[in-house]
């Protein structure tokens, strides 16, 4: 499993950080959105990929979005399983998408993700 520097374990905190502040000010959009930026961060490291499933799932229920919470239900089970070997590159993590979907990482997050030497 890949190890997170520090500035990609800030981006990702400051990324939960804006989800549960655009959730108390009644912005779901705007938490989701956030809650897919961490997922896309954090989905190659177990616990933070996890995580962001977790946070997903809280969403969807507290949203009484029953499609959200039974695809987090199967994608926290796949995180917790399958990280280690293999996770969709890019794919934000709401069942709005194919949970096996490859997606395009925009290069602001590629950069934390994969920083310069």
């Amino acid at each position: 499993m890949p190890s997170q520097h520090p500035a990609l374990r800030d981006a990702i905190d400051a990324a939960f950080r804006a989800a549960r502040e655009r959730a108390a000010a009644g912005d779901a959009a705007g938490a989701f959105g956030a809650l897919e930026r961490a997922h896309v961060l954090g989905q190659r490291h177990t616990p933070t990929h996890v995580r962001a499933h977790f946070a997903m799932l809280r969403h969807g229920i507290a949203r009484r979005e029953g499609r959200e919470v039974a695809g987090q239900l199967m994608r926290l089970a796949g995180a917790a399983l399958l990280t280690w070997a293999w996770v969709p590159e890019g794919n934000t993590g709401g069942a709005n998408v194919s949970a096996f979907e490859r997606m395009e990482i925009p290069d602001e997050l590629r950069r934390l993700i994969q920083p310069r030497p």
